[in-house]
């Protein structure tokens, strides 16, 4: 074979992989995008959720010398504050739940790559 018949044949696998190579990254860049719009979404469906709907704890106080009716007053209001915040964290998991199922993510907006 003569020697311009190797320097046609490595020029067109060299253009070939430099074209292959292009493509992939458009490819990978689209990919990116589209990612990028899902992670928008997601985030924008997460501040929908609204997690910091939780009271802060109060303090611990030793009641060793303290009154007696003022304590159970103290245990039972403990035990409405357990109680509201067991249902506001189950309030919490339900409303997540629905979104997690209803989600409006329809296949037909992933972009096409």
């Amino acid at each position: 074979m003569p020697l311009w018949s190797w320097i046609v044949i490595w020029a067109v696998l060299v253009v070939g992989l430099i074209a292959m190579l292009v493509w992939f990254a458009v490819r990978l860049f689209r990919k990116l995008m589209g990612t990028l719009g899902a992670l928008e979404d997601l985030g924008d469906q997460l501040a929908e959720l609204d997690l910091d709907r939780e009271l802060p704890r109060a303090r611990f106080h030793p009641a060793v010398f303290a009154d007696r009716r003022a304590l159970a007053a103290a245990i039972d209001q403990a035990r409405l504050t357990r109680l509201y915040r067991r249902a506001l964290r189950r309030d919490l998991a339900i409303s997540r739940g629905k979104l997690l199922q209803h989600s409006p993510y329809k296949p037909e907006d992933r972009p096409s790559c």
